[in-house]
């Protein structure tokens, strides 16, 4: 009997077991107190005023480096920076001289081409002009004289036709003149546009070297891709090589995945540090924040928001901060001494209202909440909590209608 009382009571002390273990949900208890929300960036120190390195040469001309100044090395005003190759100015150079040659050759055979006809036209005019006057002769006589009658009819019809054959000849020696005049006219176009062609040639090849503007740091500029400029590649002039940034204004530039943008605003204090030296630390603010996401390169096509601070010109100098160099560090969202945040796995998003789950008697209540600056594990919330309360960390997911919300009205 004592052992079958015994058995009963451990059973019945499973069940309870079992049934609270069951009826459990993870909860946090709301505080009131400091709010500190922060984010990790990485990113890069970059001049916010630099003067752009273009490859010279006609606008989008093929120009390919045979040499390239190291990315980050100093230089002073008038040193090298790229050396382009000539190799394709000269042949096309060459090319437009030979059509240059063509062009005088072809002209001067339509030349020799157009005397020639204008000879031949003013030979037949000649000719016409002496048998004319013959047959004036024979046409101003009278029909009773010792010529016969037909000879002076004769004479009256070449009279006529030598007449109306010098007119076509007339028109003849116009119309040639005035075609080889059209032609000597596109010739002279397409002689100019050769010269034009040779001098755009001849400046690349005066425009072989790029050299520096004024001294600063080369930065070597990055395509969308990643990679930076190196010798053999194919560039277009006018193309943007590189930037000599101004050292006195520098910037940080930082990039973080636009998950974890939200919140982010122009003024919120940033500390940062060069990678691997954690002392470096700098204190600055944001100073701009991307509208807009865009892929960080060809590999990673997650968007990433671009935001930049500006260093002091006290630090830049004291740390010796060089464009270039790599920094992370963390941005302040919120630092209020004292508030409300709950984790952002307990809110439910239902279109533009926020839902939390309030457990109430072993049973979780819904409640409309007001959040505030959203961090990316935790988030502000500005009405719709208590000091106290229990709200669920693993909330039910399925929506509810407006309707069955319960309003609660509490206090932060």
């Amino acid at each position: 009997m004592r052992l079958a009382v015994l058995t009963l009571l451990i059973a019945l002390c499973c069940a309870a077991c079992k049934r609270t273990d069951e009826s459990a949900v993870p909860v946090e208890k709301i505080v009131v107190g400091p709010v500190r929300l922060e984010v990790a960036v990485e990113g890069e120190i970059r001049s916010s005023k630099a003067t752009p390195l273009t490859v010279p040469g006609k606008q989008w001309t093929s120009r390919e480096p045979i040499w390239l100044l190291t990315d980050g090395e100093p230089v002073i005003a008038g040193q090298l920076i790229a050396r382009f190759s000539t190799q394709q100015s000269e042949l096309e150079l060459a090319q437009i001289v030979i059509d240059l040659e063509r062009n005088q050759l072809s002209r001067l055979a339509k030349e020799i081409t157009l005397d020639s006809d204008q000879s031949h036209v003013s030979i037949d005019l000649i000719d016409v002009a002496t048998r004319l006057a013959i047959a004036g002769r024979y046409a101003d006589l009278d029909l009773a004289s010792y010529f016969s009658r037909n000879e002076v009819l004769d004479a009256l019809d070449d009279k006529q036709f030598l007449g109306t054959r010098r007119d076509v000849l007339e028109w003849k020696r116009r119309q040639s003149k005035a075609r080889g005049e059209t032609e000597f006219a596109v010739f002279d176009a397409q002689k100019a546009s050769h010269e034009r062609n040779a001098s755009v040639r001849r400046k690349e090849l005066d425009a072989s070297e790029l050299r520096a503007p004024h001294a600063g740091v080369l930065m070597l500029a990055t395509n969308w891709a990643g990679e930076k400029p190196r010798a053999g590649i194919n560039m277009m002039a006018g193309q943007v090589l590189g930037y000599l940034p101004d050292i006195e204004q520098m910037e940080v530039e930082m990039k973080l995945p636009q998950t974890a943008s939200e919140g982010l605003s122009i003024g919120q204090k940033a500390q940062v540090h060069l990678v691997g030296r954690p002392a470096s630390k700098v204190v600055t603010a944001l100073s701009s924040v991307a509208a807009t996401a865009q892929p960080r390169n060809r590999e990673n096509l997650a968007p990433y928001i671009t935001v930049k601070a500006p260093l002091p010109k006290s630090s830049v100098r004291a740390l010796g901060l060089v464009p270039g160099m790599r920094i992370e560090g963390r941005i302040q969202l919120l630092d209020a001494a004292s508030g409300i945040s709950v984790p952002n796995i307990a809110v439910i998003e239902e279109g533009e209202h926020s839902i939390v789950y309030v457990q109430k008697s072993l049973k979780p209540e819904r409640r409309e909440i007001e959040l505030g600056v959203r961090g990316i594990a935790r988030s502000e919330v500005r009405k719709g909590l208590s000091a106290g309360e229990l709200v669920v960390l693993t909330p039910p997911r399925e929506t509810a209608p407006a309707s069955s919300l319960v309003q609660v009205s509490a206090s932060r």
